[in-house]
């Protein structure tokens, strides 16, 4: 049935009031960033998007199939979305990486239809594209009953889950949350990932917030758009290339995804270590100005390759 047809056929039916965090968008007291704000400065520049099942309970149904990795790219406009499915994971890059300012520094989008349809998913960022630090999700929706896919809750529930807000407003993060995390530079951030949350509440298979409570998130939703829907994510605070970045470029890998050979671009002399996505050395060698990699007889998947050179060291994702 559509979705609208039954609310206003029966209503909201487990509509719920909480005030912990900030309101639902437009009301007082929301921090929900318009996609026309003005303090929008940049969007993301590219995605790579590893789809989840419909539903994980009933992987025959198969992986969540709704949109594609272009439609994360760009401003946010509500409706060209991609769906990640169950646990399904989007990394996001930037040209400029993320700085920490004056209150949030980046803003992510779904697409719920409705002030407290959420679809909720965790962010973590990197500053390395290799190190994730999660921002500490909290959810206090009630778990006596069990979200569906038609289910309205109050927004003022939950804190640092992205897909709080309708289509069109963002939710905020802030990268002073996660000031002083060895391995993690919130002037530098180059990476942020979402991973889908599963609402299902059972403590063997549910995602839970960092309090260690379940999240009840609209479950099942098997059906090709299945788990979180996103949109865009939006850029508040920009930094700039730093001397890192500016070491490496003249660095350019390509085809990415690959299929026969995989180019390196590098001027100078520099090493290579490939590592399959569980950590295993799959190659190593010593390149000079470019070095073609066959990869036909790699098995399909997500590997890391690490350059180095100068002392200094670049991990590139690299999908075959």
């Amino acid at each position: 049935m559509n979705k609208w047809l039954f609310l206003l056929l029966f209503g909201f039916p487990f509509l719920a009031s909480g005030q912990s965090f900030e309101p639902c968008a437009d009301e007082v007291g929301s921090d929900a960033i318009h996609k026309d704000s003005s303090a929008i400065v940049a969007w993301a520049s590219s995605a790579v998007i590893t789809r989840g099942y419909m539903d994980f309970q009933d992987p025959g149904l198969g992986l969540a199939n709704y949109g594609l990795e272009s439609d994360a790219i760009g401003p946010a406009d509500g409706a060209a979305v991609v769906s990640l499915g169950d646990r399904g994971v989007a990394v996001l890059q930037f040209e400029l990486p993320i700085a920490n300012g004056l209150g949030p520094d980046f803003a992510v989008f779904e697409n719920g239809f409705t002030d407290g349809y959420m679809e909720f998913a965790f962010v973590e960022v990197s500053s390395d594209g290799v190190n994730y630090t999660r921002f500490p999700a909290i959810s206090e929706i009630p778990i006596v009953l069990q979200s569906s896919n038609f289910t309205i809750t109050d927004c003022g529930y939950v804190h640092n889950l992205a897909g709080k807000y309708r289509a069109n407003y963002g939710t905020p993060f802030d990268l002073e949350e996660l000031n002083g995390i060895d391995g993690l530079d919130i002037n530098q951030i180059t990476h942020v990932k979402l991973i889908d949350v599963v609402g299902i509440l059972d403590v063997n298979f549910g995602s839970m917030d960092s309090n260690g409570e379940l999240i009840n998130d609209p479950y099942p939703t098997a059906f090709p758009s299945s788990g979180f829907d996103l949109d865009a994510v939006a850029v508040l605070h920009q930094g700039s290339v730093g001397t890192e970045e500016q070491h490496f470029s003249d660095l350019n890998v390509f085809p990415n995804p690959v299929r026969n050979h995989l180019n390196i671009q590098y001027s100078g002399s520099f090493l290579y270590y490939l590592h399959s996505v569980e950590g295993q050395l799959v190659g190593t060698g010593e390149g000079m100005d470019q070095l073609t990699l066959d990869s036909s007889f790699w098995p399909r998947g997500i590997y890391l390759l690490v350059l180095e050179k100068e002392g200094k060291e670049k991990v590139l994702r690299v999908v075959k």
